[in-house]
């Protein structure tokens, strides 16, 4: 199992409009945004099923545009065979497998709406081997939908997911926390053990190191793998709580966690050829089960087993540079060197969005040409198009800890002996993806020279 760092954005269209009035057509799109497929957990050995939702969202493309209500049709006649449908308050059924929905307005400057909320549960005597697509069909106003379809197949195993747990904001550093979720069993069968992988990062730490499970440090934290051995059956759902130790240096942290029913095949995998150390404190521990039933082996929906929660620090870190002064005569070229310090008392680190810590921008000094970059430089790009390349920008890595440093090393060719030419290097505090000014305290530190001949 690998543990990956991720993030997402979306965008809108330009035709303004005051309230919903007209809609054309020929300015706006209508979509409907569903899941392509999804796995329903067949019946168990006493006929019960457990329910999945489907949700079915209205979206379109310029949000500059107003929507009046409209109508989703849902048919999910090709699953009358293995399932039945549980209409929200908001579809008239037309039958047992069809109905129609309304959903409301979409005002200028809102993009998507709630059209259905779906349960569908597997009938008692379904063959497991049967499918069948749920078929969706929207108008509002002048527009028209573009179909969009459910491919529904039966499972039969366990499912295990995580609920999410809540994010936390403006913790003190060097305070306690815990982390608290569900895990649950949404499947129709019973899973023996579980494997819980966890990451936290480097600001946080855990409070105990449980002795089922082992432990690898990493530069931005640490990862967990734990085998926990009380079964989980269909329906059932238990408290898992980590309690965590908010480190002096932490500022924008997250704590990752997973589960999948445990076998030795996903215990390796999740290793990947890793050293893991393992904990000595108590066990980590689920409530155990009463009812014992068969199990599976595979999961039948991964989409709830992976949960991400954001823990905030209400700290701050102090980011200096400094440059450099080089010299020599007419055709050398020679390495000037830029440091982006972090001071602290936090470290740094853009663990979603994966943003770099800091953005430098410089330019040549006069007399010199750039003709050396580190493959972390580039050149910017110029105020106008065809305008010659001026100005180049440098960016650290994603995270920086506290009281480390990353460093530039830029080559020039002086071209003429121009005494103490110099050029200002400065942070762009201002960066969406992770903005210096929200957390550093002393911007007058954040610029500094690059003097050649001086």
């Amino acid at each position: 199992m690998k543990h990956r760092l991720l993030a997402a954005a979306l965008a809108g269209g330009a035709l303004a409009a005051v309230g919903v009035g007209p809609v054309h057509a020929a300015s706006d799109q209508l979509w409907i945004s569903v899941s392509s497929e999804t796995v329903l957990p067949g019946p168990d050995a006493d006929g019960a099923a457990s329910e999945r939702i489907l949700d079915v969202l209205i979206t379109h493309d310029n949000s500059e545009n107003g929507v009046p209500a409209g109508q989703l049709t849902v048919d999910a006649g090709e699953i009358a065979s293995f399932a039945r449908v549980s209409w929200p308050a908001n579809c008239v059924p037309e039958s047992a497998l069809k109905a129609v929905c309304d959903f409301p307005e979409m005002p200028v400057g809102t993009d998507s709406v709630a059209a259905a909320r779906l349960g569908l549960r597997a009938l008692p005597d379904a063959d497991l081997s049967a499918s069948g697509n749920v078929r969706h069909s929207a108008t509002a106003g002048e527009l028209t939908a573009v179909p969009a379809e459910t491919r529904i197949t039966l499972g039969d195993g366990p499912d295990l997911g995580l609920s999410q747990a809540e994010h936390q904001r403006d913790l003190t550093p060097g305070t306690n926390t815990q982390v608290r979720a569900t895990v649950a069993n949404n499947g129709n069968r019973t899973v023996d053990r579980t494997l819980l992988s966890i990451y936290s990062s480097y600001g946080l730490r855990f409070k105990e190191r449980h002795s089922n499970c082992e432990y690898r440090d990493h530069a931005i934290g640490t990862f967990a793998l734990c085998v926990l051995d009380e079964a989980v059956a269909p329906g059932e759902r238990y408290a898992l709580t980590t309690a965590l130790h908010v480190g002096r240096n932490a500022l924008y942290e997250r704590f990752d966690h997973s589960v999948l029913p445990y076998s030795d095949k996903a215990l390796e995998e999740a290793r990947g050829g890793e050293t893991w150390t393992p904990g000595t404190g108590h066990e980590l521990n689920l409530r155990s089960v009463a009812a014992q039933r068969a199990a599976g082996e595979e999961d039948l929906d991964l989409s709830d087993n992976y949960r991400t929660v954001i823990l905030d620090a209400r700290n701050t870190a102090d980011l200096k540079l400094t440059g450099s002064k080089v010299r020599g005569t007419v055709g050398d070229t020679v390495t000037a060197r830029v440091t982006v310090h972090n001071r602290g008392p936090a470290w740094v680190a853009s663990l979603g969005v994966g943003a770099a810590v800091a953005t430098v921008r410089f330019q040549a000094p006069e007399g010199t040409t750039v003709v050396g970059l580190p493959e972390d430089c580039a050149t910017a790009e110029p105020p106008e198009e065809g305008a010659p390349v001026t100005a180049y920008l440098c960016r650290t890595p994603i995270h920086l800890h506290d009281k480390a440093s990353h460093t530039f090393a830029v080559q020039f060719r002086i071209d003429q002996v121009v005494r103490g030419a110099r050029t200002t290097v400065e942070t762009l505090n201002d960066d969406p993806e992770l903005s210096i000014r929200k957390f550093d305290p002393n911007l007058r530190n954040n610029s500094a020279a690059i003097v050649v001949n001086g």
